[in-house]
C-alpha cells in the first residue's frame, strides 16, 4: 500500500559559539558526530519498518551544524508543509545546550515539536538530585528531553509526536539497550563531504570499566561493555565504502575494553585483504592496552592510523586522584614505543589543573614528556567539572561556585577556581603548554623519531599543522578545528547585539585573509623543516632518551625522580615482591 502521509524528521547536532558569541562553523568541519550517525541510521530504521503505520513516510534530514547552517525558516516551513513532524537536538553536550536552546526556542516560537538528547541531559539526569537549570528552562519552552541510548526508543518518541502528545521527558538511563543487530550508524555520503578527509564514525561498543572522576560517559553509557558483533561492523563498512567512504573514527571511549575487539579487528584485516579497500581507522584508548596480546599488532593490521591516549598526566598522585588508577607510569613508554614500532600515530590527551599542578610543575612535566616519552602529539584540556561527571556532583553537592554559563564547558575554559593558581596564572600555563609541547625544536625532535623508527614524516607534519594552528590562529581548541572558518552576522548568542554589516563583513574578510595567509607560513615552514628531515642522511641513525628502552628506567629518567613517583615505584616494588613470595600485600 502506497503512503501518502509524510512525517518530517529533521536531526540537528548543534555546535557552540566562540567567545565573541558567534556560532562555530566550518566550510569542512572536523570529527564527524557518532550521536548525529546513530540517531540516523535508527531513524532509517523505523522508516523501513513504517513504525508510523502504513500510509506514512518518514522525510529525513540531518544536519552537523559545525559544518552546515541551520536555517530554521525553511526547515520549519518543510515541517509545517508535510502532514506531521518536528525537530531532534541530538548528541548535545554540555558546551553546546546554550546553543541548542536558542535554536529550540526560534523552533518552538514557530509552533514546531522539539525534542532534545545528548550528554548533557543524560548526564544531569544520572548525577544530580535536582533537574539541572538549563534542562529546566528547555523544558520550560515546551521541548521534550530524551535521556538514554535510542536504540529500540525512537518509534516510541515519533508515535508521539505524529499524534501531537510528546512527553515532556522520555528517560531510559536504567534501561541500556543490547547493541547486537540494532541499527547501523550511518550518514549519507552529502553530509560526509562536509568533514575533513571524508571521515565517517560509528561506535563498536559502548560502556567502559573505569571509573576516573572527570568522565561522564560511564554515568551515561555505565560501566558493563556492550557491543556490536563483527557482522554488524561489516554491513557498516560496506554500506560506507558503498557511497564511497572509506576512513572511520570508532568512537568507544575505550576500543581496547571492548570484549570483542580481537574479533572486530580480524573481520575488518579479512576485508581489506578480501577486497583489496584502503580502509583507515582512528580509536581511542588506555594506557594499558599494549599488555593484550596482539592487540596493537592487529590495530596496525586493520589500517589504524591514529589512536587517542588518555595519558591525563605524568604525576601518580593526579592520576590517582582523579581515578585513574590504571594508567602507570612505569608503562607510559613501553606503551608509546609499541604503538611507534606499530607505526600508528600517538595523541595524548593531557589534562592540567590538577590540585597538585602549578604553572611551574606544568612546564617541568611537559618538558619531561618531550625528552622522556615516544609520544607524537600532545592535546591540552583544563580540568573541568563536566556536568554528568563524578567531579561535578562532587563539587554540586558541596555547593562550590562553578561557572554558570555551560558554553565554557569545552575543556578550553577555565569552569572553578583552582586550589593554588589564580584564573589568569591557570590559563597562562595552559596557553604556555601549548607554546612548549609545539616549540620548533621539539617539532623537529617528534620529526626525527617519526623519521628514525620507519614512520611516516608527512604525516606528524600534517598532525602538527593541525594542533599548532588552531589555538593562535583560530582561537578554538583543535578538536573543534576544520577548513575556512563560516560565520554568520545574525547567529550570535541572544544577549550580544547583532553588528551592522558595515562593520561584521569587512572586519570577517580581513580576519579570513589575515588567518589564511598564518596558516600558509606555518604550512610552509612545516614543509621546509620535514623536508629537512628526510633528506638528513643520517635519519635512521638518529636517537634520544624517549627512543632509548632502558632496562633501568628508574635510575635515570626525571619521569621518576618526584617524591610522588618514588613513593608511586615503592609501592609497586612492594607489591611485586608479594607476588614473587605469594604473600598477602599489606
Amino acid at each position: 500500500m502506497p503512503t501518502n502521509k509524510t512525517f518530517r524528521l529533521v536531526l540537528i547536532k548543534p555546535s557552540h559559539y566562540d567567545s565573541d558569541g558567534y556560532v562555530i562553523r566550518w566550510w569542512r568541519g572536523g570529527l564527524p558526530s557518532n550521536s548525529l550517525a546513530c540517531l540516523h541510521g535508527i531513524a532509517l530504521d523505523c522508516r523501513e519498518r513504517q513504525v508510523l503505520g502504513a500510509d506514512f513516510d518518514i522525510d529525513l534530514e540531518a544536519i552537523d551544524e559545525t559544518n552546515r547552517r541551520v536555517r530554521v525558516e525553511a526547515l520549519a516551513r518543510s515541517i509545517k508543509t508535510a502532514n506531521a513532524g518536528m525537530v531532534m537536538l541530538v548528541g548535545v553536550q554540555s558546551n553546546q545546550f546554550p546553543r541548542a536552546i536558542d535554536i529550540a526556542r526560534q523552533f518552538r516560537s514557530r509552533g514546531i515539536q522539539v525534542a532534545v538528547g545528548g550528554f548533557h541531559v543524560s548526564g544531569t539526569l544520572a548525577m544530580l538530585p535536582d533537574c539541572d537549570p538549563d534542562v529546566r528552562k528547555i523544558m520550560d519552552l515546551g521541548v521534550s528531553v530524551f535521556a538514554g541510548e535510542a536504540e529500540g526508543r525512537l518509534e516510541h518518541v515519533l508515535q508521539d509526536a505524529v499524534a501531537g502528545r510528546l512527553q515532556p521527558q522520555y528517560n531510559f538511563l536504567d534501561d541500556l539497550p543490547h547493541l547486537e543487530g540494532q541499527s547501523l550508524p550511518i550518514i549519507p555520503q552529502e553530509q560526509i563531504k562536509r568533514v575533513m578527509g571524508r571521515t565517517t564514525s560509528f561506535d563498536a561498543g559502548r560502556g567502559c570499566p573505569f571509573q576516573c572522576s572527570f568522565c561522564t560517559i560511564i554515568n551515561v553509557q555505565g560501566r558493563k561493555s556492550r557491543r556490536r558483533t563483527a557482522d554488524d561492523i561489516e554491513a557498516l563498512i560496506r554500506a560506507n565504502v558503498a557511497q564511497g567512504i572509506h576512513a572511520f573514527f570508532i568512537t568507544d571511549d575505550n576500543f581496547a575494553r571492548n570484549k570483542d575487539w580481537e574479533v572486530l579487528l580480524d573481520r575488518i584485516i579479512a576485508l581489506r585483504e578480501s577486497e583489496g579497500w584502503q580502509l583507515s581507522f582512528t580509536i581511542q584508548v588506555d594506557t594499558l592496552c599494549h599488555k593484550l596480546p596482539n592487540f596493537v599488532e592487529k590495530c596496525a593490521k586493520a589500517g589504524v592510523r591514529r589512536c587517542f591516549i588518555g595519558l591525563e598526566n605524568i604525576n601518580p598522585d593526579s592520576l590517582l586522584g582523579a581515578k585513574k588508577r590504571q594508567n602507570k607510569i612505569t608503562d607510559y613508554r613501553e606503551m608509546m614505543l609499541a604503538w611507534k614500532q606499530a607505526k600508528i600515530v600517538t595523541v595524548g590527551g593531557y589534562i592540567l589543573g590538577f590540585p597538585n599542578d602549578t604553572p611551574a610543575s606544568i612546564i617541568r612535566d611537559i618538558k619531561i614528556i618531550q625528552d622522556e616519552l615516544p609520544i607524537d602529539m600532545l592535546e591540552f584540556f583544563f580540568l573541568t567539572p563536566l556536568p554528568g561527571s563524578e567531579d561535578h556532583k562532587t563539587l554540586y553537592t558541596k555547593g562550590v561556585t562553578m561557572d554558570p554559563d555551560l558554553n565554557k564547558y569545552d575543556l578550553d575554559h577555565v569552569t572553578v577556581a583552582h586550589t593554588t593558581m589564580s584564573q589568569a596564572e591557570w590559563e597562562h600555563a595552559y596557553a604556555t603548554a601549548w607554546a612548549t609541547y609545539y616549540s620548533w625544536a621539539h617539532v623537529e625532535t617528534i620529526m626525527r623519531r617519526a623519521a628514525a623508527t620507519g614512520n611516516s614524516v608527512n604525516r606528524i607534519k600534517t598532525f602538527v599543522l593541525y594542533f599548532r594552528g588552531y589555538h593562535p590562529i583560530e582561537h578554538v581548541h583543535p578538536l573543534e578545528g576544520g577548513v575556512l572558518r563560516l560565520k554568520s552576522r545574525r547567529e550570535r548568542r541572544p544577549h550580544l547585539p547583532t553588528e551592522p554589516a558595515w562593520l561584521f563583513y569587512p572586519r570577517f574578510v580581513a580576519e579570513t585573509a589575515t588567518k589564511a595567509a598564518r596558516w600558509a607560513t606555518l604550512a610552509i615552514r612545516l614543509e621546509r623543516l620535514a623536508r629537512k628531515v628526510k633528506r638528513d642522511p643520517h635519519r635512521l641513525a638518529y636517537t634520544d632518551k624517549a627512543l632509548t628502552a632502558s632496562t633501568d628506567q628508574t635510575e635515570s629518567l626525571e619521569l621518576f625522580k618526584t617524591r610522588s613517583s618514588q613513593a608511586f615505584l615503592d609501592q609497586r616494588r612492594h607489591i611485586e615482591e608479594a607476588q614473587r613470595r605469594k604473600i598477602p600485600v599489606s
